[in-house]
């Protein structure tokens, strides 16, 4: 294949594909890339499916799984236009989340507290390409570091958007925080849809997200029935758990301001109940976790009762809560945070008791 494209500030835009990137992984597209690329491919139906990989540069799911899809279409057209952001290359090449001069790909779309970045300026561009498209649905892909099961997140619960998360699983999670989010830009056009599918490198991962992309570009339109009640579980998203930039922390028992238990990813998505002991302080005992709550979970019903206690210098929840993305990485403790928590709510966003 030849390649055909038009640079845009910070952007590179193409509607060909070289063969050679099919057969390169994530860590190598920077020698063969200008930089953040968007592709746009024609297909029967003319509104795209839009699809960003690689916003976080070690999470090489996402590239894994458009290859899958592209080397699938290579001789035949697609049943529906497809739009592909591949976004940061530079920290792929060094397998990192995002290089230490850089806002987050995933904190920087609009809506971002990171408005005057040349990161933000990006995604503006790319958003105003693909809404200009009319999109049809958008997904985005992406990995964790902790123990967890492939889910979808939202941030709307219209049926459309919980048509597109179910076709990925059943669990849905809801979420307003963090802002910035590419899921979140996109849904002002679209259904939109995260997919967190594990951790990296694992090929189930990749068929997973290449299933969902799959069915995605041959739909012709979304069901107009709700989705069953039985056939989805909602979750939200309340609060997010970070260490303060300045503690540290282990989770191997050595000494730290915050010792973690060392089996703390393995709670994530279990129902924990109150008094549920997340680890202990250490130091002088002083220390306390950053917990950020969100507001639309209070708008729903949740209390502001204080949710974590530290009597006796045990880290433990007051409340009955169902973590997600607790994280026993390092780097991603300190590039994001250590988890969420999250209550269960109904399809008009209230809590369930």
């Amino acid at each position: 294949m030849t390649t055909s494209q038009a640079i845009l500030p910070g952007l590179t835009r193409t509607d060909t594909l070289p063969e050679a990137l099919l057969q390169v992984e994530a860590r190598d597209l920077a020698a063969l890339m200008p930089g953040p690329t968007l592709f746009s491919f024609e297909g029967h139906d003319p509104r795209p499916l839009f699809v960003s990989v690689l916003l976080h540069g070690n999470e090489d799911t996402g590239w894994d799984a458009i290859r899958s899809v592209l080397r699938h279409y290579q001789s035949r057209r697609l049943p529906r236009s497809l739009m592909v952001f591949v976004g940061n290359i530079e920290a792929a090449a060094a397998n990192m989340r995002t290089l230490p001069h850089q806002v987050d790909y995933n904190r920087a779309w609009p809506g971002t507290r990171y408005s005057d970045s040349a990161e933000a300026a990006l995604m503006r561009e790319v958003v105003e390409a693909v809404a200009a498209c009319n999109p049809f649905a958008s997904i985005d892909v992406h990995n964790n570091t902790g123990s967890n099961p492939h889910y979808g997140c939202v941030n709307r619960l219209d049926e459309p958007t919980l048509h597109l998360a179910s076709l990925f699983s059943r669990v849905i999670v809801y979420f307003t925080e963090p802002v910035g989010v590419q899921s979140s830009a996109l849904s002002e056009f679209c259904p939109a849809v995260t997919l967190e599918c594990g951790k990296p490198g694992i090929a189930a991962g990749a068929e997973h997200a290449a299933d969902l992309i799959r069915a995605a570009l041959a739909m012709s339109a979304f069901p107009d029935h709700p989705v069953p009640d039985r056939d989805i579980d909602i979750l939200q998203t309340y609060a997010i758990l970070k260490v303060p930039a300045d503690a540290s922390f282990s989770f191997d028992g050595s000494e730290a301001d915050f010792r973690f238990r060392d089996d703390l990813d393995h709670l994530n998505f279990s129902e924990l109940t109150k008094g549920e002991v997340l680890g202990s302080l250490g130091g002088e005992g002083t220390r306390r976790l950053s917990l950020e709550t969100q507001a639309s979970a209070a708008v729903a019903g949740a209390t502001h009762a204080p949710i974590l206690g530290y009597e006796a210098g045990k880290i433990r929840l007051l409340e009955r809560a169902i973590p997600a993305m607790l994280s026993l990485d390092p780097n991603a403790v300190r590039l994001d945070c250590l988890g969420y928590l999250m209550r269960r709510i109904d399809r008009s966003g209230r809590v369930h008791v």
